[in-house]
């Protein structure tokens, strides 16, 4: 009886000993910011960000379920004759916002159909496969696609847009990325 309740006794010393050894700071770490969770732990994914995938998840927590603020899709497009430098950003609730040069953002909301179509090109394996970079040569006075979806980027050229990726071009607000200057 003595020699099980040892055991038992041992065992809860065992790891009482590797929580506080995991948790007091020993080592040449320094002392986190207020705030900011200290290295070594898994915090809080920045605002805006989509874990990669296989990314394990806080307990009770779904990548199936996004945040609504969080980031589905941005796509840059620099380039032209005018050399636009816009930007769209499409949120996982549907609701985007468009930058074109010095102009005001643009803002709107997808229906939850139209969110469903863009969210299915972008998950459509087809568009794994589309090449990360550009190809083939660029065109003259051309436009530069620059599509981060889930921490990929893809960059294309007008000359190249593989089917899968103008799907994905053709499930965007306002018919397409933007390349109004």
């Amino acid at each position: 009886m003595v020699r099980g309740v040892r055991g038992t006794w041992c065992g809860t010393l065992l790891l009482a000993g590797v929580l506080v050894a995991g948790t007091s700071g020993c080592g040449p770490e320094t002392p986190a910011e207020p705030g900011v969770p200290p290295s070594g732990t898994s915090g809080p994914a920045e605002p805006g960000t989509t874990p990669a995938p296989g990314t394990p998840t806080a307990p009770g927590t779904s990548t199936a379920d996004p945040h609504p603020a969080e980031v589905l899709v941005e796509v840059v497009v620099n380039g032209g004759l005018a050399g636009v430098s816009n930007k769209l950003v499409v949120h996982a609730d549907g609701s985007w916002t468009s930058r074109s040069g010095t102009e005001e953002p643009r803002t709107g909301r997808q229906t939850p159909a139209e969110t469903a179509r863009l969210r299915a090109a972008l998950e459509d394996p087809a568009y794994a496969r589309v090449p990360e970079r550009p190809t083939g040569d660029p065109v003259a006075d051309g436009f530069q696609y620059y599509v981060t979806y889930r921490h990929r980027l893809v960059v294309a050229g007008d000359g190249e847009r593989p089917a899968a990726l103008q799907r994905v071009f053709a499930a965007l607000p306002e018919g397409g990325p933007p390349t109004n200057p």
